[in-house]
């Protein structure tokens, strides 16, 4: 199949608004299986934009010699909305300005979409199962009547992810090493994946209580599995949120040497037909999200970091300063920020000056942490 580059104008949701989405397609149209890839749903995150930029080439090449064994749909600014978000010189990438709902927050609950239209339906052929609740999510689409240009842009994005077999949604943090968010039905299965891209650390969860885009489609048959017993509803796409390092670290050097890693990955798993290279190092095993201490200063200050990333702390470790900018002791006392749990600093937040309750590092443990079990999992 050609390269082929489709894009589709959004009317925006004022006079002489509009915004182009670009869809990039790539591979053998009648092939099995399909991969989904995108980047920069939060459109202030670029280093997947970055590593699609040097697996592109990869790709076509691939595609030239008849190696491709899927069919790649690419999206490297999944979020051409978000790139418009200026104020005062500041980029609001992550949050859509008019709601100010998260962009990766209250995606369609498509199991309530779509669950009654399924029932009654499903048979013993796990294969016709996937393919009628993949129709049935196509259809649905179809009749979608979006009242905004945010609600036009997660259309066109379901429509191109929904029917895949692989779906990696490429992010980043404020400052951090690479990690995975995927449901843990998905681990081990996607351990290669971890070890392909170098995760530091895989964190799963069935729900994180957000509406996630990568928790949309595990949802969807997750819960159609529970509402059918008997008949096999298989978790049909591996969905997986892909950490790549901090917002600042937007580098040539890393987005090849990333893409080159992904290219393996897919080479790995047979979706194309090439040596994928010398097999990785083995990745951390994965571990509950709930594990995962979100820490956060109890009051306005700036933050002076003791522990860098990738460092191992213990509970009650001081791993920060809080340097007071109000009170009589302005400016002189400073408060110790100590971890809650064993384990090793992820992230860190760029900015230094944290107003009261923010999220300044995330540590990784091992055992699920009091008020992390259920719930609100993510810190924004």
């Amino acid at each position: 199949m050609p390269f082929e580059r489709k894009t589709i104008l959004i009317p925006g949701d004022a006079p002489g608004l509009a915004t182009e989405f670009t869809c990039l397609r790539i591979g053998p149209a009648d092939a099995p299986r399909k991969v989904h890839l995108q980047a920069a749903l939060h459109a202030d995150e670029h280093p997947g934009t970055m590593l699609l930029h040097h697996l592109l080439p990869l790709l076509r090449g691939a595609d030239e010699q008849g190696l491709l064994r899927a069919r790649f749909s690419v999206l490297p600014l999944v979020n051409p909305l978000g790139l418009a978000n200026l104020s005062l010189r500041h980029h609001i990438g992550r949050y859509d300005p008019n709601s100010g709902i998260n962009f990766n927050r209250r995606w369609p609950d498509l199991f309530a979409a779509v669950g009654s239209l399924v029932a009654g339906r499903l048979g013993d052929d796990e294969a016709a199962n996937v393919a009628l609740i993949r129709r049935t999510v196509a259809e649905w689409i179809d009749r979608q009547q979006p009242r905004t240009a945010v609600e036009q842009l997660r259309l066109l994005v379901l429509r191109e992810a929904h029917d895949a077999d692989f779906v990696l949604d490429l992010h980043c943090d404020s400052d951090s090493l690479i990690h995975i968010f995927t449901s843990p039905e998905l681990m081990p299965g996607l351990q290669d994946l971890a070890d392909w891209i170098g995760a530091t650390a895989t964190l799963t969860a069935a729900d994180s209580g957000g509406g996630s885009f990568d928790e949309v489609l595990p949802l969807l048959y997750r819960r159609l599995a529970a509402a059918n017993p008997g008949r096999p509803v298989p978790l049909a796409s591996a969905t997986a949120t892909l950490e790549y390092r901090g917002q600042y670290d937007v580098f040539d050097s890393h987005g090849a040497d990333d893409a080159r890693r992904l290219f393996g990955f897919l080479c790995g798993r047979g979706l194309i037909a090439a040596d994928p290279g010398p097999k990785p190092a083995p990745a951390p095993a994965a571990t509950p999200f709930e594990a995962t201490e979100i820490v956060r200063v109890p009051g306005p200050g700036l933050v002076a970091y003791r522990v860098e990333l990738g460092e191992r702390v213990t509970q009650g470790q001081p791993i920060a300063d809080l340097i007071a900018l109000h009170g009589p002791d302005a400016f002189t006392a400073r408060t110790p920020i100590r971890a809650g749990t064993d384990g090793f600093v992820l992230s860190r937040s760029l900015a230094k000056y944290a107003p009261r309750g923010t999220m300044i590092a995330k540590i990784v443990g091992t055992e699920p942490l009091p008020g992390r079990t259920g719930g609100y999992l993510l810190e924004d």
